[in-house]
């Protein structure tokens, strides 16, 4: 009686063994077959991208421009103010003969000078040093979109000179440079400003309205695709405004389109759909802005190899500390101890994590970013107004120009 139980609790012994060795073979087999299904996910959608790099599959991208010069020569605006055409004497007398004193900068189209018109106008002059096509569409895109835009969250394009061997674009000057050099050293400068609490929500809401305008108030949508600090410019009050054209391009004027074009932009800002497929959106620019709220928040570059394993890309690092009040304090500018609320700071936290999902659906539209920053900035600024300023009316209309 007693073998009997005994092999009676052998053999039951080895049914449970049979039984998870069988679940584990399945729960192996099923990774195995996620893993090879994100594989072949993966390697489909590179191989899109692929084909969209492939010379043969290069004619869209030669008419991309001439699509989009084609439709901005046809924009309709209610201000009919040209620009002024200058000579390449006239900004050379303006800027002092382009003098490394008069130096402010350096962007991707060239080097920045400031400058006082004869009427005493100061200005700022970009001068294209790019050789080629690209550098010729990106100053023509520029002049096309800027002179028939009108925004007092967008930088203005006060005029041109292009002469055969000169391109030069002139605006407004705006004493405070670019948000970057405000927030972290670049370049070896050791003079940087500490942006008050206060100043950054301003600045985030200006940035965030200049967005809004491009995507909400033009219809089709004005992509900017090179969204990012350095192009957020302030002036002596530290007002911002958006600024660097050259890249910009008309959205689909479908709900929930896209257009597909090369992949343009910076390391760091640029939407990982976009950077995937080439299919460019306003949650591109959406996804580029987050970035840009989370430089804020924390004085961090986008990416950053110098620092420790898991900090160097902004976004990454961020992004899981966004959602947990504890861990967004531990995150902020030093720089800034003491001068914020937490509450504030786990709002606009937020806006910033939706901002960066992943999944371009999930991205606010900026018109949504806007009505969250404005309650935010009033409440520092009660006696300004911070809502909605008069800009072009909606019926500036690019749809006529694309049919």
């Amino acid at each position: 009686m007693e073998g009997e139980e005994n092999g009676y609790s052998n053999r039951s012994k080895e049914r449970a063994d049979l039984v998870i060795i069988f679940v584990v073979a399945s729960l192996a087999l099923t990774a195995l077959f996620v893993a090879l299904s994100y594989y072949c996910y993966i390697s489909n959608k590179l191989s899109k991208r692929r084909s969209l790099n492939h010379p043969q599959n290069n004619a869209n991208k030669e008419t991309d421009f001439e699509d989009n010069t084609k439709a901005y020569a046809n924009v309709q605006v209610t201000t009919e103010k040209g620009l002024q055409l200058f000579t390449f004497k006239q900004l050379h007398s303006a800027t002092g003969g382009f003098t490394k004193s008069n130096l402010i900068g350096h962007g991707g189209f060239g080097l920045v000078y400031r400058g006082v018109l004869q009427n005493g106008r100061k200005i700022a002059v970009k001068v294209m040093d790019r050789a080629g096509k690209q550098g010729e569409e990106e100053f023509q895109v520029e002049v096309e979109l800027l002179s028939r835009l009108r925004s007092p969250y967008l930088l203005t394009l006060v005029g041109f000179c292009s002469e055969s061997n000169h391109k030069l674009l002139v605006y407004e000057f705006m004493a405070n440079g670019g948000l970057q050099e405000h927030l972290y050293r670049i370049g070896g400068s050791s003079s940087i400003s500490s942006l008050k609490w206060e100043i950054r929500l301003r600045i985030a809401l200006e940035a965030a309205k200049g967005l809004e305008y491009l995507h909400e108030h033009v219809n089709p949508p004005v992509i900017h695709r090179d969204f990012k600090s350095s192009n957020i410019l302030l002036d002596r009050n530290f007002h911002a405004k958006v600024s660097d054209f050259g890249l910009a391009k008309l959205g689909s004027d479908k709900a929930g389109g896209h257009v597909s074009t090369r992949v343009l932009g910076t390391q760091g800002y640029v939407a990982p759909e976009y950077a995937l497929t080439g299919h460019l959106t306003t949650k591109s620019d959406v996804y580029s802005y987050g970035v840009v709220l989370l430089e804020l928040l924390t004085g961090r570059v986008p990416v950053d190899m110098k620092r420790a394993p898991g900090e160097c890309v902004l976004v990454a690092w961020a992004l899981p500390r966004l959602t947990d009040r504890e861990k967004v304090e531990t995150i902020m500018d030093p720089k800034m101890e003491g001068q914020y609320s937490m509450k504030e700071v786990v709002q606009v936290a937020a806006i910033a994590a939706m901002c960066v999902q992943p999944e371009a659906d999930y991205r606010p539209l900026m018109a949504d970013v806007v009505q969250s920053l404005v309650p935010l900035v009033k409440q520092h600024r009660p006696n300004i107004k911070v809502g909605n300023t008069t800009e072009s009316p909606k019926s500036s209309d690019f749809s006529k120009a694309s049919a």
